[in-house]
């Protein structure tokens, strides 16, 4: 813990995402005092701290967090959404939302401004997922706070479809799998978001310590299941047919986060590596809780 983040106060949008979770918990473990942005009070009784205040807010509505950036430092938001719920766009969460974080940070007098992209964002400004997210990253660089751009590589959370589909029996992949990626554990990528309050970097890309191919994503999720070596490798020309299918006849809202999936597993994503976090054993333990729900 350093003596000059004690001072600061930080305040945290999207407390209860799986990567907000861990960046309250680092904030917490380091004793810097924090506001808390969040929508529903039940999930903020972990957070019950004597140096944590807990807002109750929506920050897709601007009424609702006007003067609470009072003595606020810094801003850090993970405000955003990959799988669409509520009726809210893109653009609502990723872009308005943020839009409305980084306003009311400007009129409080806050210095610093942390934002959580996507790894390679700035090539895909396409895809309806990171159109959003770039535009307001295109503000908030125009804004004249200081600012970090995180830009996380794969979420260990996202690597629960390789599990979902092993537990089945078999896992596909694109291609021969041969494309390679280094995803990250949410509490290491909390540490980067916090260490960051303290960097002169604009931009910070991470990943995490294991570069993987798909295949190896594959197998690794298969062993862990208990499951025979079953990996289905579909040609690419189907990728890009459900991609043509998807845009065509059904809207941003369900498209978005397919598009966004397809899109990057065509591609290698290596990130600078960081954390101590291992895929195999988070799969090991995500496989414990499925048993023990089972067996419970």
């Amino acid at each position: 813990m350093k003596n000059n983040e004690i001072k600061k106060t930080v305040l945290l949008a999207g407390a209860t995402g799986y990567l907000g979770k861990y960046i309250a918990k680092e904030l917490i473990y380091r004793n810097i005092n924090t506001k808390i942005i969040i929508r529903n009070l039940v999930k903020a009784i972990p957070l019950a701290y004597d140096f944590v205040e807990i807002i109750p807010a929506e920050v897709t509505r601007p009424e609702t967090i006007k003067g609470h950036f009072a003595g606020v430092d810094t801003v850090i938001s993970t405000v955003g959404i990959t799988r669409q719920r509520d009726g809210l766009t893109y653009m609502a969460v990723d872009y308005r939302a943020n839009m409305n974080l980084l306003e009311e940070a400007k009129k409080a007098g806050v210095k610093k401004f942390i934002y959580v992209s996507v790894i390679n964002g700035q090539l895909h400004r396409n895809l309806k997922l990171v159109e959003a997210k770039e535009a307001f990253v295109d503000k908030l660089k125009a804004s004249g706070l200081e600012y970090t751009i995180i830009r996380p590589n794969g979420f260990f959370s996202d690597m629960r479809d390789f599990l979902k589909m092993a537990e089945k029996g078999s896992v596909y992949i694109f291609g021969k799998g041969k494309k390679k990626f280094n995803p990250i554990h949410g509490a290491d990528l909390a540490q980067v978001c916090v260490d960051a309050i303290n960097s002169n970097q604009n931009e910070i890309v991470v990943g995490g310590p294991d570069i993987l191919t798909h295949y190896e994503v594959a197998e690794m999720a298969l062993l862990t299941s208990g499951k025979p070596i079953n990996i289905i490798h579909v040609p690419h020309w189907v990728r890009k047919s459900i991609l043509w299918i998807m845009r065509t006849f059904t809207s941003s809202k369900t498209y978005g986060p397919i598009e966004f999936f397809l899109t990057l597993m065509a591609e290698d994503a290596i990130a600078p590596r960081y954390g101590s976090h291992r895929l195999s054993l988070f799969f090991q333990n995500e496989m414990d809780t499925i048993k023990k729900r089972t067996n419970g």
